[in-house]
């Protein structure tokens, strides 16, 4: 844990050192690691996805789920994110609406020739899915990371990190930081990875015998592999897959579609 925590601190620091060496394609979704940049404004994205997290002790999806999107101002972005869930643990699934999310997207400071693109994101995910059925988290709760982004040719890199507070039962709050790099390599493809780590997100139960795990007791760091397929230059399908080498075995998982548009697109 003590280990985990201190992975965490050297990556926070790793970001804000690499975001300063010396933007061709999407950031955010597919990945974990999202990214400074706004919707422009007076325009509007739509992504229409699934994602999956999967341990050895419980699975969870969401699925089918629309995330929108607004530039409504300059540098400002409106967000939004409906999901269906499910989830599965000790033989027992359950489906139904999950927690929605909203947020603000501000970038404060467009990237300059020394500068790397700044900006703040904070989110609220509202308790709209059943806890007791695992489909939400029981309490809304709130997430403010600050994101990081500098382009050079074909290549980006973006990342940060952020803290979670949450105080529903059973739960705790937690930091996160993040890092990715991808390099479009036609007008059709982009592909990038990504590490991802946080703190553990849920309070570990009381000693037992035998003892009983609790998903997301553990700190996690994810490698996670994916890109874009741009079918029109407002048109896309969206991938990544991977996998945690610390913490409790994740497998993660997102495909969806994406579609923009807004005054002067294609």
């Amino acid at each position: 844990m003590h280990r985990l925590s201190s992975k965490l601190v050297t990556l926070g620091i790793a970001l804000s050192l690499i975001m300063f060496v010396p933007l061709s394609a999407f950031a955010g979704p597919p990945f974990l690691t999202d990214d400074p940049e706004p919707v422009p404004y007076h325009h509007w994205e739509l992504y229409s996805f699934f994602a999956s997290d999967k341990t050895a002790e419980s699975n969870s999806y969401i699925g089918p789920a629309i995330e929108l999107n607004n530039g409504v101002a300059p540098n400002t972005q409106a967000h939004l994110i409906i999901p269906y869930a499910y989830s599965a643990q000790d033989g027992v699934s359950f489906s139904g609406m999950g927690d929605i999310e909203m947020g603000i997207k501000f970038r404060f400071q467009p990237e300059t020739r020394r500068m790397p693109e700044i900006g703040v994101f904070p989110l609220m995910e509202i308790s709209t899915g059943d806890s007791a059925k695992g489909l939400g988290n029981g309490r809304t709760w709130f997430k403010v990371p600050i994101w990081f982004q500098k382009s050079w040719g074909d290549w980006t890199s973006y990342g940060g990190f952020g803290y979670a507070f949450n105080s529903a039962p059973g739960q705790r709050d937690y930091p996160y930081a993040g890092i990715l790099i991808q390099r479009t390599l036609s007008q059709q493809w982009t592909l990038g990875g990504e590490i991802f780590a946080q703190g553990a997100t849920a309070q570990s139960p009381p000693p037992q015998n035998p003892p009983i795990s609790v998903p997301g007791e553990t700190s996690t760091m994810i490698w996670n592999v994916g890109g874009q397929y741009n079918f029109t230059p407002d048109f896309s399908f969206l991938f990544t897959t991977g996998h945690s080498f610390a913490g409790d075995g994740n497998s993660v998982m997102y495909f969806g579609l994406y579609r923009t548009w807004g005054p002067g697109s294609p």
